[in-house]
């Protein structure tokens, strides 16, 4: 079975391709000029999304930078440490809404130090798959359409976060204690 699934991961990419070139050819679609138009279109809302990447990641950069970061994390401990959440979470809970590849660093080093089997690298790894990158989400598809009033967008996906968050403590207090 091992086998199977490593051949059909091996194969499914070049598959899809395929089929989709058979599906244009025998639609009559002229599939290298459609591929060409398609890269175009995504060269051209790269160029678009472009300043609002720069200015997303400059802002994170002067919040962690600043002492902003630390900041935060010194507010937001005592509470959790109170209400029984580790607080060596804590920096990966702010981290993850702003940057993946930030969050990643966060819980690479929670691994280092308590390993990915401990109870806090296993609620690290579940916030990291059940919460996302909130402003980068919102600045990409936002910047892409063209929106500039994002209104309740951003407090809608840091409510996802934060529910995110919550529930992996729970249920990884609840398996894994």
């Amino acid at each position: 079975m091992h086998i199977l699934s490593e051949q059909f991961s091996v194969w499914a990419i070049p598959g899809l391709i395929f089929i989709i070139l058979v599906v244009g050819v025998v639609r009559r679609v002229p599939v290298y000029e459609a591929f060409v138009e398609g890269a175009a279109d995504g060269f051209q809302t790269a160029i678009r999304i472009m300043p609002y990447l720069i200015a997303m990641m400059v802002s994170i950069n002067i919040f962690r930078f600043s002492g902003a970061f630390e900041a935060c994390v010194n507010v937001i401990q005592p509470f959790l440490r109170h209400v029984g959440i580790p607080t060596d979470l804590v920096p990966l809970a702010i981290m993850r809404s702003l940057s993946g590849s930030g969050s990643l660093g966060i819980v690479s080093e929670l691994f280092h130090t308590y390993g990915p089997d401990s109870l806090v690298g296993r609620i690290a790894s579940t916030i990291l798959a059940s919460t996302d990158t909130t402003f980068y989400v919102l600045t990409v598809y936002f910047g892409a359409v063209g929106i500039r009033n994002a209104r309740y967008a951003p407090l809608v996906g840091l409510c996802g976060d934060a529910a995110g968050f919550i529930t992996s403590i729970y249920l990884c207090r609840l398996l894994f204690e």
